[in-house]
């Protein structure tokens, strides 16, 4: 079987030669329009937010993204690029051969966890040999199944109040068997991290010789959010301020993972100041959430009218404050 291959450019709609702010744009604004809380078709709006997070997730990680770069320069014939997929082999499956365990419903694509760390399969026990032989020998080198694991994509959403995910696993079949599919209705806990293992015990590759069957691993990967940033519990986002804002204070609208809020920002706030909300992240280990962080941002206007220019130079002459004057 082969995996074809996914243009991740095309997916966040940049070019090859894109810098990482623009990269970084160009995802926001799609996560922005797909996320499946405000997209208009909730499921086209999931898939499409597991494909951008997918491309994002290479290409904002500067060693992947060269990978990828690299990988992508055998491909240059047109016509749909495929390879022959990688890892997660089992009993009976001959070197170079097709992968014995695909999976559904995981968040990312074939592609992702082929050649990009996405899944692989362990091995537990020690072991003969591979294919017809290996079968009949089993009862004579009893040895307990393989443990398989994959990446789970997992929204802050999720992270925060829960889920159950349906994820399905193709086995493969044996000399005389066909393949078969599992389906698992997984238990994503609230508060689970990036990294933590989700294990369906008895889940993995059969055993031999009347030996258990390993686990299925789930490794959590928290998708990327269009405004927030994860610390642990904690959440971070920026909070854009006009100049006049950030002199005289506000009533500033702010996004949270349980709707929109107002944060108070005092008179005289300067840039890079962060304004906490507490209670406002992620379910923490020792009970209750996280806070939320907004780091302030001012942006002054690209362009100004007559009037406005006139005012700017009406401040300029009247105020008194040096900003590059050293104390």
């Amino acid at each position: 079987m082969a995996v074809k291959f996914k243009d991740y450019y095309e997916t966040l709609g940049v070019t090859r030669t894109a810098t990482p702010d623009e990269i970084k744009q160009a995802f926001r604004k799609l996560a922005r329009l797909y996320h499946p809380d405000v997209a208009k078709n909730k499921a086209t709006g999931e898939v499409k937010f597991k494909e951008i997070n997918e491309a994002y997730e290479v290409l904002s990680d500067p060693e992947k993204r060269r990978r990828y770069d690299e990988l992508g320069a055998n491909w240059q014939d047109g016509g749909g690029p495929t390879m022959p997929r990688a890892g997660r082999r089992g009993p009976g499956a001959s070197p170079g051969g097709e992968p014995d365990f695909e999976f559904g419903g995981t968040g990312f694509s074939d592609f992702f966890e082929s050649f990009f760390g996405g899944s692989r399969e362990g091995f537990n026990g020690s072991r003969r040999g591979a294919g017809p032989a290996a079968e009949e020998d089993a009862e004579a080198f009893a040895h307990p199944g393989r443990d398989v694991e994959a990446d789970l994509l997992v929204t802050l959403e999720e992270a925060l109040r829960g889920s159950l995910r349906k994820v399905t696993l193709r086995r493969p079949g044996g000399s005389r068997t066909a393949d078969r599919t599992d389906s698992y209705q997984v238990k994503i806990p609230a508060g689970v991290r990036e990294g933590q293992r989700i294990r369906l015990t008895g889940q993995g590759g059969a055993g031999f010789g009347g030996a258990p069957a390993g686990d299925l691993y789930l490794r959590v990967r928290l998708a990327r959010h269009p405004d927030f940033s994860v610390h642990g519990a904690d959440l971070h986002c920026d909070l854009d301020l006009a100049p006049w804002e950030a002199v005289l204070g506000v009533q500033a609208k702010i996004p949270t993972l349980d709707g929109t809020t107002s944060l108070r920002v005092p008179p005289g706030t300067s840039a890079g100041s962060q304004l906490r909300l507490r209670g406002l992240g992620l379910p923490q280990e020792s009970g209750g959430r996280g806070d939320l962080y907004a780091t302030v941002c001012i942006q002054v206007p690209p362009e100004v009218s007559g009037e406005e220019r006139a005012l700017w130079e009406q401040l300029a002459a009247t105020s008194k404050f040096e900003p590059r004057k050293l104390p």
